[in-house]
């Protein structure tokens, strides 16, 4: 198998190949979406935001009442172990997607959490999805989603990182049917939210603006680095902002950020275009991240897999 394909997995410690089957039909993740999740991705081969990540999902474990019996070092030896048997087999350099799915575990059919027998895992390796050189220096399209809100977080919160994706999932189907490469989200105020797998910013009148957790959506570790670091090391003022559909025009840049993605410009939302040309903020913002990166690798050689 072509080394592009071939996803490592890790069951509870027991290494297999990701198309073999590893969990019981009575998993709960699998039965009601009674899971978390976290995903990791590699620089130079060093796992990069590991405790922030690792925070996360221990924000998550709780908001679900549901408990990690791992500590985070022993966890981490699991990941070097299941990194290392990917690159056994496929002999790849490649830079990393590291998943860490957590489930309440098996028992008998019904929603009641007592059922669940023990917490499981699943690690699963593969190469990083990386965008081409040419889809970065174009951006990306998006549209607004017509048909579904982002879920309120006095319901399913969007802040935890769960296994439950069928809101961002069938909202991300309607925009591709319009050709888009992703979609933006709005909450039931008709707010921006973030689209279907990376938060949302904007650029306006030099300052980055982005819509804030409450409008309901992920806590996610890119945006935070973004505000706390990288924008900063750019020199360029962050605002938390409430951002409506109305008010897309009066932006000069739109951005995503995410884990596998860090900073990507995006060229249009709708018939809306932005600014996505080598001397823009969103550019200059990406260029301080990538400096960010290189001062964590240095000084976390212990997270080498």
């Amino acid at each position: 198998m072509h080394p592009a394909h071939f996803i490592q997995a890790n069951t509870n410690g027991r290494l297999h190949c990701a198309t073999e089957p590893s969990i019981a039909p009575l998993n709960r993740g699998f039965l009601y979406g009674d899971a978390i999740y976290e995903v990791w991705r590699t620089y130079q081969g060093v796992i990069f935001a590991w405790d922030e990540h690792w925070q996360r999902l221990e924000g998550s474990a709780s908001a679900l009442y549901m408990g990690l019996p791992w500590s985070q070092a022993q966890m981490l030896a699991e990941i070097k172990k299941t990194v290392a048997a990917w690159r056994a087999h496929t002999g790849s350099p490649a830079e990393l997607y590291i998943r860490l799915q957590v489930t309440r575990g098996c028992g008998a059919i019904g929603l009641d959490v007592a059922l669940a027998d023990q917490t499981d895992y699943v690690l699963l390796v593969q190469p990083c999805p990386l965008l081409s050189p040419a889809q970065e220096a174009a951006g990306l399209v998006l549209s607004l989603a017509r048909g579904l809100h982002r879920n309120h977080p006095a319901t399913l919160n969007p802040a935890w990182k769960t296994g439950n994706y069928l809101n961002n999932l069938l909202c991300l189907r309607e925009a591709k049917s319009r050709g888009a490469d992703e979609v933006v989200i709005t909450n039931l105020a008709g707010e921006i939210t973030e689209a279907a797998v990376s938060n949302i910013g904007f650029v306006r009148d030099g300052v980055l603006v982005l819509p804030p957790l409450a409008a309901g959506i992920l806590a996610g570790i890119t945006r935070r680095i973004l505000i706390d670091h990288a924008a900063p090391l750019a020199g360029v003022v962050v605002r938390e902002e409430t951002v409506r559909p109305e008010e897309l025009a009066g932006m000069s840049e739109c951005f995503l950020t995410a884990t596998t993605k860090d900073l990507v410009p995006v060229r249009a939302i709708d018939n809306v275009e932005f600014n996505v040309g080598a001397q823009s903020v969103t550019r200059r913002v990406k260029r301080a991240f990538a400096d960010y990166v290189e001062a964590y690798i240095k000084a976390h050689p212990q997270l080498t897999v």
